[in-house]
């Protein structure tokens, strides 16, 4: 073994210290205005601290940026029941977070481990396009080296802006309580405003606006750290309401181009049985006025959301476009709650005029039931709806999605398996996608904080990979191999727009599709190569009309 090893592979693969990363991939192609990413695996022999790293991308102009992979605990990997397409099931360390490496920064080889260096170029739209090498050395203190180039060609076609919608929730509570910060102070502001920053940067265009707590992931009876935007006052039935937090919370979403505002959720999880915790405040006192303690269907909490919802929206007007501005019924109703829910959202659909009605659900009765506008089903139970062609369709995944090739961004799931969502987005046509866990960092039904490094199921409750996407850094967010996984599967969508609105949305699917079935969302080649050429053909079939035209 040399003694410094360093090979070139995708961002798709994900590199274990005790197996071989596979074969080198040393070149791709990419869109301008898109971030391009691939990963250095490297080892040596014995240990060896303080090797430098540079990097280089010549006349591209554009910064290469460099991180650490690195490596995370997961106990509970899946329910022990679920398909033979993982990478491997067992306990132990895999890599997931990605540390930045600043300027001069060193890294350590361990013996005989294999690790990686996840590297990422954002393309500008007015980039000169070519081929560029893009060449990363290192070199230890005793003055070993190696090197190793990727060839990156720069296609002339700009990637368009995203069109599909993108929500992960963002749980400002455990940015709060991690970060051990005040809420609506300066500090506060500022961290939540990284976070934001983030999420927009990796394709997620509606955010989660706690007006109110959301009443997610949370025991009957228990309670998350309040947030709350809105400020409330009560006097005998009458309610004023205060919206200057939200104003600038809408002012962060503009500036980071966050394009829809997501409301939370008008009643509890699960069947919409009860009422968010919601803080007003009384004769100079505040009190939780609504919680698990007051009836979904209760005469006080309808009074109170006819005056709420008529109150928000006249503020909202001229501030935020309301055909951009969702609202929720409960997350996840089962079918048996398919008559209350049914009378809910007949009361509620009056009180928000046009504004979007969304929730995720899996029955087609219970969809049917209702009014919303943006139905949201799990993957493995879209087929009913599809077949239904319903319109203005939604999916999400969570813990449940797991079998039958189902993409998901378990840590045991192969890169493929993550990023070929966007793909399947395209393909049924689908509206927009929805997760629930973008900094998740509370054990299940949010009974206690975690620290998401040392722990990644939630405390046993959902497989490593399901609760979040960023690790809390010191200084703001560390993103992830699944984040930028993510960001990858979403541009994948955004170049299938583009190749569909440069020859037809028939011939996208022709190129998407070549030489296998139609893709549906367990059936596609479980293969990590045929998604990078499925991608290098969509970028030259672009190419190549714009070229003629």
């Amino acid at each position: 073994m040399p003694s410094l090893d360093i090979r070139p592979v995708s961002a798709l693969v994900k590199v274990f210290p005790d197996a071989d990363p596979g074969p080198a991939y040393a070149q791709g192609s990419a869109l301008r205005g898109e971030k391009y990413s691939f990963q250095i695996a490297y080892r040596a022999p014995r240990l060896t601290k303080g090797i430098s790293v540079k990097a280089e991308t010549g006349a591209l102009p554009a910064a290469l940026h460099l991180f650490r992979v690195g490596l995370v605990p997961a106990e509970l990997t899946g329910y022990g029941d679920g398909d033979d397409f993982l990478l491997r099931d067992a306990p132990g360390l895999y890599p997931d977070p990605l540390y930045p490496l600043e300027e001069g920064a060193e890294i350590t080889a361990y013996p005989n481990q294999w690790r990686t260096l996840f590297c990422s170029v954002e393309i500008p739209e007015d980039a000169e396009t070519g081929i560029f090498p893009l060449r990363v050395r290192l070199e230890s203190p005793e003055g070993e080296s190696a090197e190793t180039v990727f060839t990156l060609s720069v296609l002339s076609p700009v990637l368009p802006r995203q069109t599909v919608l993108h929500t992960d929730w963002f749980a400002c509570d455990c940015v709060t309580t991690w970060y051990q910060l005040t809420p609506f102070t300066v500090p506060w502001w500022d961290m939540i405003e990284k976070y934001m920053e983030n999420a927009a940067r990796h394709g997620i265009n509606m955010l989660l606006t706690p007006l109110y707590t959301p009443p997610l992931d949370t025991r009957v009876g228990g309670e998350r750290p309040t947030i709350q935007l809105a400020e409330i006052e009560k006097s005998g039935e009458h309610y004023t309401f205060s919206f200057e937090r939200l104003g600038r919370w809408m002012a962060l979403c503009k500036k980071h181009g966050v394009e829809w505002l997501e409301m939370p959720h008008l009643f509890t999880q699960w069947g919409a049985k009860f009422t968010p915790k919601i803080v007003v405040r009384e004769n100079g006192e505040e009190k939780k006025l609504f919680g698990w303690h007051v009836d979904a269907e209760s005469k006080d909490y309808k009074v109170f959301l006819q005056q709420y919802l008529p109150t928000l929206l006249n503020y909202l007007k001229g501030k935020w476009p309301l055909n951009k501005v969702c609202f929720h019924l409960s997350d996840e109703p089962h079918e048996n709650a398919a008559e209350p829910y049914a009378r809910l959202s007949a009361f509620v659909r009056p009180l928000i005029g046009d504004c979007p009605l969304m929730d995720a659900m899996s029955s087609l009765k219970l969809f049917q039931a209702s009014d919303l506008t943006f139905p949201v089903i799990a993957t493995d139970a879209a087929k009913p709806f599809l077949d239904a062609k319903v319109q203005n369709l939604w999916v999400y995944y969570c813990c449940g999605q797991y079998k039958n090739r189902l993409s998901n961004r378990f840590f045991t799931m192969s890169g493929c398996r993550t990023r070929v969502i966007g793909l399947q987005l395209y393909r049924h046509g689908i509206r927009g996608f929805l997760h629930w866990g973008y900094n998740f960092w509370y054990s299940g039904l949010s009974i206690h904080r975690l620290n998401p490094f040392e722990v990644t199921d939630a405390g046993g409750y959902f497989p490593s990979g399901d609760a979040f996407v960023v690790y809390p850094g010191p200084n703001g967010p560390i993103n992830s191999l699944r984040m930028e996984l993510m960001l990858q599967a979403f541009q994948d969508h955004r170049a299938l727009t583009l190749l569909e609105a440069c020859k037809g949305r028939e011939e996208a699917l022709r190129v998407l599709e070549a030489g296998i079935p139609p893709i549906t969302f367990t059936e596609y080649p479980p293969s990590d190569q045929w998604l990078l050429d499925v991608r290098e053909r969509i970028n030259f079939a672009i190419a190549a009309c714009q070229n003629r035209s």
